[in-house]
């Protein structure tokens, strides 16, 4: 889970839990099998009086490149999380210095998602919550947004049942 059990009020309970989509990993994956492919072939033709100090370098520049371009967006994914509790929805991001948003299920006006031609093959999408405020919340790169949807749009309909609404 995310969210820690002690950051939960009393009471409350998690609905979902969930990172953001794996589609972030794409890039990082390719640039990973391309990295290994080009340290491999240049260590392959290296010229032998450039051994081993020429390996040394192409090496430092590929971890380099993977500390860039694979390790800092896998860690990004990793620490980038949605939580929906049924009172409020919580979003923690940041790998060294977290930021989080909190909001308050009551506060919501109204839910919609947003899916692009790429998002639908991949099966997520952009959550969007507007408050009075007028600030709309975005949740981008959600898995199985729909899924998600029905919950939230649930638990509000459930809040508006409880009050008599």
């Amino acid at each position: 889970m995310a969210v820690k059990p002690e950051e939960l009020g009393q009471g409350e309970l998690v609905v979902v839990s969930l990172r953001t989509h794996a589609k972030a990993l794409i890039v990082p994956v390719v640039t990973l099998i391309a990295t290994a492919a080009v340290v491999g072939a240049g260590i392959a033709v290296l010229p032998a009086t450039w051994q081993p100090w020429g390996t040394y370098a192409l090496v430092a520049v590929a971890v380099i490149a993977v500390v860039a371009w694979v390790l800092l967006p896998l860690l990004r994914w990793a620490t980038s999380t949605y939580t929906i509790t049924d009172r409020r929805i919580i979003t923690r991001r940041g790998i060294l210095t977290r930021t989080g948003h909190d909001l308050p299920l009551r506060r919501i006006t109204n839910v919609n998602y947003e899916r692009s031609l790429a998002d639908r093959i991949l099966g997520c999408g952009t959550l969007v919550f507007e408050t009075a405020a007028g600030q709309p919340l975005r949740l981008p790169d959600v898995p199985d947004v729909e899924r998600v949807h029905v919950a939230i749009t649930e638990l509000l309909f459930r809040d508006d049942e409880d009050r008599g609404e």
